[in-house]
């Protein structure tokens, strides 16, 4: 009989797909469908501070904006203040309730008081674990890669003062040297790294002459920088991997496996198929660890890592040599016309 447990930031969880931070996990009745279907663990949507303080500041304008319009009047609304984070806080611990699978918060903020802030108040929520989210824009040619760097790596340091639960960072590829920022993240503390996000990014209407938002899901094959990464990192890091972006099919889960993810996080795949998809997956991978002998997660995990495999050029830019090299074989399939 196959064991698939494994570990997710430290967190024992029964295997290794986890239902990552999306809308779909602010609806109970797909959270129970989940948890039915055999997800290990979810993700909550994400707490953004930036959010929070755009809605205060449309609500103050909203509440203020027919102040002084009369000759013996100051305001005509009493003193409301937006709520915060409470709604989001309360949605967490109901769900946190609900369930019996371990539960992650997400967390995106701004400032760093506000991160341990957020970060302590959603503790009190007795979710399992909390997920930061780093992703900076430089705007300014001002701000070098080690002054962001510096700055991720104290705010990580100083929730882990502030918290008792387990903290993971998610982060994008966009790093000048995402080995060496992560290795930093996991002496800093981090119980686990989730590689890499996957960010919404602006495009333009040439119609409209205006900038848009497209919602786009993931495509196959978007996982394979994530590929590389975990077979890089593997045994190098105290921090659990988990491998994130473009993990559509257990075909995909078990390669992340080989390279040495602990676990994966999935959300395209679960819109495009259904949160039974879950079902489907695991499945597949234990029907595969059956195929192959393998009793448990440990005895492939990383089997096809940097570290655990005799061809030392696997991992490097000698790949894309050996690509170009034998780049007529793209003409069987695209022959040029």
């Amino acid at each position: 009989m196959t064991n698939l447990s494994t570990t997710y930031m430290g967190i024992p969880i029964k295997n290794p797909i986890v239902l990552g931070a999306s809308n779909m996990t602010t609806d109970l009745d797909q959270i129970k469908k989940a948890e039915k279907a055999g997800v290990a663990a979810i993700v909550y949507k994400s707490l953004f501070e930036e959010q929070i303080q755009l809605e205060s500041l449309q609500l103050d304008e909203e509440l203020h904006e027919y102040d002084f319009r009369g000759a013996e009047m100051e305001k005509i609304f009493p003193e409301i203040e937006h709520a915060g984070p409470k709604e989001h806080l309360m949605a967490l611990k109901k769900l946190k309730e609900s369930v019996s699978i371990p539960v992650i918060a997400s967390l995106n903020a701004i400032y760093n008081p506000t991160w341990v802030e957020y970060a302590q108040l959603i503790e009190e929520t007795g979710v399992d674990g909390l997920e930061i989210n780093f992703y900076r824009v430089p705007i300014s040619a001002d701000a070098d890669a080690k002054m962001i760097e510096d700055h991720q790596i104290k705010v990580l340091k100083e929730i882990k003062e502030a918290v008792k639960i387990p903290v993971s960072v998610k982060l994008s590829s966009l790093y000048t040297n995402p080995l060496s920022f992560i290795t930093k993240l996991s002496k800093a503390g981090a119980d686990a790294v989730v590689i890499f996000n996957r960010f919404f990014q602006p495009d333009i209407n040439i119609d409209t002459e205006e900038f848009f938002f497209p919602w786009e899901l993931t495509r196959k094959g978007d996982y394979q920088v994530t590929l590389r990464y975990t077979g890089l990192l593997h045994k190098k890091i105290k921090s659990n991997i988990i491998a994130n972006r473009g993990i559509k099919t257990s075909e995909d889960v078990i390669k992340m496996l080989l390279a040495g993810a602990d676990a994966v996080q999935i959300v395209s795949a679960f819109y495009e198929n259904g949160i039974d998809h879950a079902t489907t997956l695991l499945s597949d991978l234990q029907k595969w660890m059956e195929a192959n002998n393998y009793a448990t997660i440990n005895d492939f995990k990383g089997k096809l890592s940097k570290i655990n495999i005799k061809d030392e050029y696997a991992y490097k830019r000698a790949q894309y040599i050996d690509i170009l090299k034998n780049s007529s074989e793209i003409l069987k399939t695209y022959p040029l016309r």
